[in-house]
């Protein structure tokens, strides 16, 4: 690529992935508690757009952190060591400390098949097929204990198509597969929702937010890593189409458009307007994450929010903060390579960093 490298040594992806993980976690707390106080955030957010702005990063960054791989090898060595350990951590932790609220005795508890299943299914991505724990939060509106792990599913099916597709455009040219991928997902997309608002039927609406809906976002990403030079040529009218299709969007709307104007929002505010080596305190956002949702089920389950929403929120935000930062310190930054722009942050403050060891979006 012939673009001007300092925009990917010096970006804002940190800083953004955290707010991302921030805005879920504040919608999560309104949408679990249920409490009218709190309506103000699904005003001022949308997770939908916050998920989806996740793998748009994710597909930058990804395809960025291959081609910069030295190996198919390194390439999955950088990502398992970056995803998986925090994760275990988090559903082992939720698994153990859960125990102590159960509706059932101990004894119960662990030699229950839920249990088990619990730790089999979430351990191995499918947190779709054992979503809670015997006799954990029954009398919340929702009994899941870590409903955002959905996405971390289709993030590691990312991971894994990476390969793939790079080995296909390189055989049949980068803008004829992506926009192979991005057509393909969009019409799966639509089909998936027509059927949905046709018939009713909740199921399609949940197969729309899987993989192949998903991955016209991570393909969006992708592409403007590819095209970076043509996109810094022409950012500005791009910008402004960007935003003016979001601002049309409740006159106007056209879904298929969707992805593109989202991806050149996101990298834009990306790599233009740098804040600063926002990554030499660590990286805070996929922590917040996959903590969030199991915080905020247990202040739901004590009738934190029932009894005061604006404080249980900010003791939520401040404990899923706290979690995060303790996840990053004692379990995520030791797992990173030595060469991991992490790594050399924290311990040069070095203002040339690489965002090709990128964490998840979660």
């Amino acid at each position: 690529m012939s673009s001007d490298n300092s925009r990917l040594r010096q970006n804002n992806f940190d800083l953004i992935r955290l707010l991302l993980a921030l805005a879920v976690c504040l919608l999560h707390a309104h949408e679990l508690s249920g409490v009218d106080d709190l309506s103000i955030i699904d005003t001022l957010l949308s997770g939908k757009i916050a998920i989806e702005s996740f793998f748009v990063i994710s597909g930058f960054l990804i395809f960025m952190s291959y081609e910069k791989s030295r190996s198919l090898a390194n390439y999955f060595e950088k990502r398992g060591r970056r995803i998986y350990p925090a994760y275990f951590v988090a559903v082992v932790l939720a698994a153990l400390l859960l125990s102590s609220i159960s509706e059932r005795s101990l004894a119960e508890y662990f030699l229950s098949s839920e249990f088990v299943r619990y730790l089999g299914f979430n351990l191995g991505f499918l947190n779709f097929v054992q979503p809670d724990l015997p006799g954990v939060f029954n009398e919340n509106r929702l009994a899941a204990v870590n409903g955002a792990l959905w996405t971390i599913k289709i993030e590691v099916m990312f991971y894994l198509s990476v390969p793939a597709i790079v080995w296909l455009c390189r055989r049949a040219g980068n803008l004829r597969i992506l926009l192979a991928l991005f057509v393909a997902s969009t019409v799966y997309s639509l089909a998936m929702l027509h059927l949905y608002e046709s018939t009713g039927r909740g199921m399609y609406f949940q197969l729309e937010k899987q993989l192949p809906g998903q991955l016209r976002f991570f393909i969006a990403g992708a592409a403007l890593y590819y095209l970076l030079p043509l996109f810094e040529r022409h950012v500005k009218w791009l910008v402004v189409v960007a935003a003016l299709y979001f601002l049309a969007r409740p006159l106007v709307e056209v879904e298929a458009l969707k992805p593109v104007a989202l991806a050149i929002l996101v990298i834009f505010f990306a790599l233009y307007n740098y804040v600063g080596n926002f990554c030499k305190y660590g990286d805070f956002s996929y922590g917040v994450y996959i903590l969030h949702f199991p915080i905020v089920q247990t202040m739901v389950h004590f009738g934190a929010f029932e009894a005061n929403a604006w404080l249980a929120l900010l003791a939520t935000v401040s404990l899923t903060l706290a979690g995060a930062v303790l996840m990053w310190h004692g379990v995520e930054k030791r797992w990173l390579l030595k060469n991991s722009h992490y790594v050399r942050a924290g311990k040069e403050n070095d203002p040339d960093k690489s965002s090709s060891e990128a964490p998840a979006p979660h």
